[in-house]
Order: structure tokens, then C-alpha cells, then sequence
């Protein structure tokens, strides 16, 4: 099925990247599909219409003039905004590479991996077996984190369903980028004896591509509340705390896990907040834009 095609991610997945293509498809969290059974002597295409004269198969609509937005699953309608996004803030590169709050995060953590590592050999000690549970299901994917949080289905709020998806891809797009411009080791490089219950993914450390994904998700969800003009303000505060939460618990649990540094995790806090406010700013991406304004309409 066309929908699997998001399995390439899945070597070394940077958090939901892998997996978008099979939670494209509206309802499929859960990893339900459909299955349409068929008649091996009599195929639908060829059953008789209504009338008795002809074939299904000869009856035709008119051709509709495109595809339509609507028709796309929310993990593809998220790679047209990224395209949008190389094509429209060219600079953004540029943006990243120079951000000093970026560059004195990386710069601390190179200067002292120890102690970077003495943290997480206390998370292995004393968190990692209540994380477990977490550690195992985020690695896939956290999508359904947030849609237990703010307590929607794909089905119910398809807009911010897109939205999700697009934070997703581009947060995990730009952390890539700056994983390959740095190529830091991981920190079973340097102390093997963390011993990861999963898999050690299959590109650099810094920054945490989970971090990066989640605070954009969040960042974005904000930014359609904030859109939102019949929400009160009190309960944008409350959304705020509960999704923050959820996006420092989703970085830590990697920690925890050994797959990450501290300083990851702040640096791919740090990125999404970038790309939300110097990356993904007003107009520069319209795709986008109207992605959130549709979806602040699903909140009114």
C-alpha cells in the first residue's frame, strides 16, 4: 500500500519520521487498516449497475480538475510544506548555524561529555525501569501522546492532525541537518555499560531529534490556540503547561533511555523554538499558515 512508504524512516527512526506513513490515514493510530473483500469470480468493477445495461466499470464520472487538498493524508500534505519551507526561507540554514544560544549549548557539551554522562548513568540507576513503558512506546512514535493530551482523534480535528504531522517532519528535517553538520558521538560511544533497552538509532546525537519534534508540536499547537479567538486565555495557560510537560518528558525519557545527552535535549528545545519564530514565521510559509488557521477553526 502507497501509505507504507513511510516504513524507509524506520532505519534508525528520529522520532515519528519513520513512522508517518502508515499514520497517515485517518483513524490508523491504533494500526487499524482496512480490508475490502472481494469476489474472485465476480470483481465489483464488473457487477451489474442498478438499471441491468451495463457494467460498473463503464459507468464514469466527470474528471475533477485536481486532486484537491483535502485528499491529501496529513504525513504528505507535511511534505509539501516542507518543500514550501526550502523554497520560500532559503536563509534558514543560515539561521540555525548562527544562533549563539544553539552554539553555546553544543559548545558546553563537547567540553564536558563526563558529566553530561554522570546524569544519565543516574537516570539508568534510578528511572529507567519506571520509564520503561514510555521509552518503549515513544520510540516509535509520540504522535498519540499529544492526541491523548489535548484529547482529539485524526478523525475529529483533521486540521490539526496536519499540523502535528508537519511540525513533526520539519522538526525532525532541520535536527538532521544539524546532526549532520556536527556528527557528535553518542553517549554509549564513550560509555557502553549504559546499555540501551533499544535500539541506538542510526545517526549523531546533537540535537535530540525527539526534542527538536515534540517542543515544535507544541510550539505549533500553541500557535493555534493563540489563533483561536473565542479560547480564554486561562485555558491557553493550561494547554501550555500540560503540552510542555509532555514535550520535556518525551526528551527525558531518551535520556533516560541512554540514547541522549542533556544538553540534546536543550538543544533540540532550543531548535524548535527557531523554527517556530525565525523559520516558520508569518507568511514565509503559507502552506503553513493556513494549515493553522484551518485547524484554529476545529478549536473555536
Amino acid at each position: 500500500m502507497t501509505g507504507n512508504t513511510g516504513n524507509t524512516g524506520n532505519t534508525g527512526n528520529t522520532g515519528n519520521t519513520g513512522n508517518t506513513g502508515n499514520t497517515g490515514n485517518t483513524g490508523s493510530i491504533g494500526g487499524v487498516g482496512w480490508f475490502i473483500p472481494d469476489r474472485v469470480d465476480l470483481p465489483f468493477v464488473t457487477r451489474l449497475a442498478p438499471d441491468g445495461l451495463s457494467e460498473l466499470g463503464s459507468l464514469r464520472r466527470t474528471p475533477p480538475g485536481h486532486f484537491g487538498d483535502r485528499q491529501w493524508s496529513a504525513n504528505w500534505y507535511a511534505w509539501r510544506v516542507l518543500h514550501q519551507m526550502l523554497i520560500n526561507v532559503p536563509h534558514w540554514t543560515a539561521t540555525v548555524d548562527g544562533d549563539q544560544e544553539l552554539i553555546d549549548i553544543r559548545n558546553a557539551l563537547v567540553a564536558d561529555y563526563n558529566s553530561q554522562i554522570d546524569n544519565l548513568v543516574l537516570a539508568a540507576r534510578d528511572e529507567r525501569p519506571d520509564a520503561m513503558g514510555l521509552i518503549l512506546a515513544q520510540d516509535g512514535e509520540f504522535f498519540s501522546d499529544f492526541l491523548a493530551v489535548l484529547t482529539i482523534r485524526p478523525a475529529t480535528h483533521p486540521q490539526t492532525w496536519r499540523v502535528l504531522n508537519i511540525a513533526s517532519l520539519i522538526g525532525s528535517f532541520v535536527a538532521l541537518y544539524l546532526k549532520g553538520e556536527w556528527d557528535l558521538p553518542r553517549p554509549t560511544q564513550i560509555c557502553p555499560a549504559l546499555l540501551p533497552p533499544i535500539p541506538v538509532p542510526g545517526h549523531s546525537s546533537w540535537p535530540s531529534g525527539h526534542s527538536t519534534q515534540a517542543h515544535l508540536m507544541k510550539n505549533c499547537m500553541l500557535r493555534i490556540f493563540a489563533a483561536t479567538a473565542s479560547m480564554p486565555v486561562a485555558d491557553q495557560n493550561v494547554w501550555s503547561a500540560d503540552l510542555t510537560v509532555l514535550a520535556d518528558e518525551i526528551a527525558r525519557n531518551r535520556e533516560i533511555a541512554g540514547l541522549h545527552y542533556p544538553a540534546d535535549s536543550a538543544g533540540g528545545a532550543r531548535l524548535a523554538d527557531l523554527i517556530n519564530s525565525a523559520i516558520l514565521t508569518q507568511g514565509a510559509v503559507s502552506m503553513f499558515d493556513d494549515a493553522v488557521t484551518a485547524a484554529a477553526g476545529e478549536w473555536q
